[in-house]
């Protein structure tokens, strides 16, 4: 498994802000689920009463903590249906090293199965439309919603913020039939900005239209990089999303 290499200087801060009690919520219901008899996952609902597409919220590599409840607290509030899978079944990472061994000892058939759960669990919500679903994901957690995407042509579209590409490029790129967003920086030592070019290319080569931008002189997660230059980047990333959700979900 592939190392994140995280900016040591804003770790602390991300860490800080990925604990700290969610505040200011606007979603109209938020609480944990089970999806299965064993997983579990944070709900977010609308205020507004009746049917409602639907996102599944995939975590970074720290866990469901509450930087990722409100980030699905942040859908529910713009009209979704948000549910985050806890796919480290409650156990959450407290410094870089704690969440590479959650990494290394993930069983990433088993979290595959558990989003296959998870998104069959949406469908079948009497809040959710069933056929208006898509996958969103961060780092460990965008690296999953491709894989997944690639599996579920169910979903509606797939966006990811600087996930892990897939090994194998045009073989991914065949399978994919989902539309992808992608947001990732153009400092990203993990990610490579010329392998993030390489999957646009074999995206295109494969017939589809993708929908990725490379934030110039960004680092690896810099949704959380608490710089002018960052939160900038972070939101034209989230209006990104916002609009895409928008289109493939048909919300207004």
């Amino acid at each position: 498994m592939r190392r994140f290499t995280l900016c040591r200087g804003w770790c602390r801060l991300l860490l800080a802000l990925s604990l700290s009690p969610a505040l200011g919520l606007t979603a109209a219901a938020q609480r944990m689920v089970n999806f299965t008899p064993l997983a579990r996952g944070y709900l977010a609902l609308p205020h507004a009463p009746g049917r409602h597409p639907a996102v599944l919220v995939i975590q970074e590599w720290w866990g469901l903590n509450n930087w990722i409840r409100r980030q699905a607290d942040r859908l529910a509030a713009h009209g979704y249906v948000a549910l985050a899978p806890d796919l480290y079944y409650g156990k959450l990472a407290t410094t870089p090293r704690q969440a590479m061994a959650l990494v290394r000892s993930f069983n990433r058939a088993r979290g595959l199965r558990d989003l296959q759960a998870a998104y069959a669990y949406l469908r079948h919500r009497p809040e959710v439309e069933r056929n208006r679903i898509a996958a969103l994901g961060w780092c460990f957690g965008g690296g999953l919603a491709l894989r997944f995407a690639a599996r579920q042509p169910g979903l509606r579209g797939v966006a990811v913020y600087y996930g892990e590409l897939p090994a194998g490029l045009d073989s991914f790129a065949r399978r994919l039939r989902v539309p992808l967003l992608g947001n990732f920086g153009g400092a990203d030592r993990d990610i490579p900005p010329a392998r993030v070019r390489r999957l646009a290319a074999a995206l295109h080569a494969a017939g589809r239209q993708p929908n990725i931008k490379i934030y110039a002189g960004m680092p690896h997660a810099f949704a959380h990089l608490p710089t002018p230059a960052g939160r900038a980047a972070a939101r034209d990333a989230w209006r990104r999303t916002l609009a895409f959700l928008a289109r493939r979900l048909g919300q207004h």
